[in-house]
């Protein structure tokens, strides 16, 4: 029995996927366009746009470790893409959407090591660490995916 979801689970989720990717990519292509890096622009009183390059992992961890990190992360979808069937069907509509959540994200960040050697990482509150668009779908899958397991154990 193949752990592998068929085929029609990722494209029906494909537009999840592309979506993700292709807002990631034009935030961080609007950054690189009109931001110098470390300039920090004021939204409000409490939410800044900063450019910054990220050549860490989450929060800045591991920095210059691009290549262990961009490798990690192929490491990480081809588990995510073996284990899909097993994860949506423990899950239920939590894994659902929590994975091409996931995907996305990894594949925007993705992108950006293999082009710019670092992930660029705008959105800033000043008491998280600053990131981007492909970081919340990674978290916000997660999070899916985490409720999504603890509601199966009850």
């Amino acid at each position: 029995m193949s752990l592998i979801l068929p085929q029609s689970f990722w494209m029906r989720r494909l537009w999840v996927i592309l979506s993700i990717v292709a807002l990631d990519s034009l935030t961080k292509h609007w950054v690189l366009q009109n931001m110098l890096y470390g300039e920090s622009r004021p939204i409000t009183s409490f939410f800044y746009l900063t450019y910054v390059r990220n050549t860490g992992s989450a929060f800045g961890l591991f920095q210059d470790s691009n290549m262990a990190l961009l490798a990690l992360a192929f490491i990480i979808l081809g588990v995510l893409a073996y284990s899909a069937k097993s994860l949506v069907e423990q899950t239920g509509r939590w894994g659902y959407w929590a994975l091409p959540l996931i995907v996305g994200g990894a594949i925007g960040n993705i992108l950006d090591r293999l082009q710019y050697g670092y992930v660029v990482d705008f959105f800033d509150f000043r008491i998280w660490p600053v990131f981007n668009i492909a970081d919340s779908a990674i978290s916000v899958g997660t999070v899916l995916l985490a409720l999504g397991m603890l509601r199966a154990k009850r």
